[in-house]
């Protein structure tokens, strides 16, 4: 089965907006699905109105919704609810992240959507999960980066917390919530009744320190901010070389040996504080202070030709222009031209799981591009959607 067969006949409503529920259809669009994104009259989605702009369209927005359908509803019209409840009844997912309790009070609830679809998978995205008290809380990436602990963990030991600029949360956020229906899928025909399905940032937040985590659980110390560093080895950090930073890695005592010697600092590795891998994280600033006086002697291209031939893990620090212009770069094909449409020479980002590049790049919808078309299926006449229309703008 070609890659974006996987999911052929399933049908996926997208009431998600910013980054992580739209990722997650996303990643079904990909695999064959049909996704149909559900936005507000005219304004749609809300990653529309941000920069920057690929041909007037935001590229937030390009990034996450390829392969799907739009469809324009008014929720807070009856006409706009009763024909999202008719989309549900012929859908197999749905994907929401309004507040916990919006489609409650707009009577679109899991009771609501249910009833039209009994086996309906429903997966609800949130900033700090259902519960009582993390249903009242509105949260974003970088909040959830400050709360969870990665903001303090990251950054020089002497300056100010960091987010990361990945947008971490958010994208594994929605990495799980993909991988929670693709779960609920396969077990669909061993299921009487609904699938609720959740998927918090929060939680994302805490496993993405995962193994920090269980550090503290088993110590009782809270990692520090330690720059380019690790907590859990040494050397293993960025260095500045006679040009530009590199960074280098190693994990065994084996490793730190064979950078010694390709260093040409061999009695650095028989010094009693630097054998085992707790001397060298006890005496990390020493140990930096030693290699960096070495590598300052020589440009970041000639040690990393000799890092490289003696089998240690080093990389350049560099931009993402660099990095995308690099051989390795151009070899994994991460950015393919997106097929032909309303924007030109339009290119996305292929899924890292998608290898061959074989799924389809169909271009992102405008808003509402594709209204007339699912109402038709719905049998919804386009009389009425013009009604609707009308009302809502009165």
């Amino acid at each position: 089965m070609h890659f974006a067969e996987t999911y052929r006949g399933v049908r996926v409503v997208d009431l998600s907006e910013n980054i992580a529920g739209p990722l997650a259809c996303m990643i079904l669009a990909d695999l064959g699905a049909d996704v149909i994104k559900v936005e507000r009259p005219e304004s749609g989605e809300a990653t529309r109105s941000l920069p920057p702009r690929w041909d007037g369209e935001s590229t937030v927005f390009l990034t996450y919704n390829r392969n799907k359908r739009s469809l324009t509803l008014d929720l807070t019209s009856d006409r706009g609810r009763e024909a999202l409840l008719r989309l549900v009844a012929t859908a197999d997912v749905v994907v929401q992240s309004l507040r916990p309790g919006v489609l409650d009070r707009l009577g679109l609830g899991v009771e609501a959507m249910t009833a039209r679809r009994p086996d309906l998978i429903l997966c609800s995205i949130s900033a700090y999960g259902q519960g009582p008290i993390g249903r009242t809380k509105a949260g974003y990436d970088a909040l959830i980066q400050a709360f969870t602990g990665i903001m303090a963990m990251t950054g020089e030991p002497e300056g100010n917390p960091v987010r990361s600029a990945a947008s971490l949360v958010d994208i594994s956020t929605g990495m799980w919530a993909a991988m929670s229906i693709m779960a609920a899928l396969a077990r669909r025909p061993r299921v009487d009744g609904p699938q609720l399905l959740e998927a918090s940032l929060v939680d994302s937040g805490f496993f993405m320190l995962s193994h920090q985590l269980m550090g503290y659980l088993a110590t009782g110390r809270v990692p520090p901010r330690l720059g380019s560093a690790a907590p859990s080895a040494s050397p293993y950090q960025l260095f500045h070389t006679a040009d530009q930073p590199i960074m280098i890695a190693t994990s065994t005592d084996r490793m730190f040996q064979r950078l010694c010697a390709a260093l040409g600092v061999e009695e650095i590795a028989r010094e009693p504080r630097f054998q085992t891998m707790r001397g060298r994280i006890e005496h990390r600033e020493e140990l930096a202070q030693v290699l960096e006086s070495r590598l300052v002697q020589e440009s970041s291209q000639h040690w990393l030709e000799v890092l490289d031939h003696a089998g240690i893990p080093a990389s350049p620090v560099q931009g993402l222009d660099q990095a995308l212009a690099t051989p390795i770069g151009r070899e994994r094909r991460l950015v393919q031209p997106a097929e032909p449409g309303r924007i030109p020479g339009l290119q996305l980002l292929r899924l890292p799981m998608d290898h061959e590049g074989g799924a389809p790049r169909r271009q992102p919808p405008a808003v509402g591009e594709h209204t007339t078309e699912i109402l038709a299926e719905l049998g919804i006449s386009e009389d009425d959607s013009q009604a609707d229309r009308a009302t809502s703008a009165s």
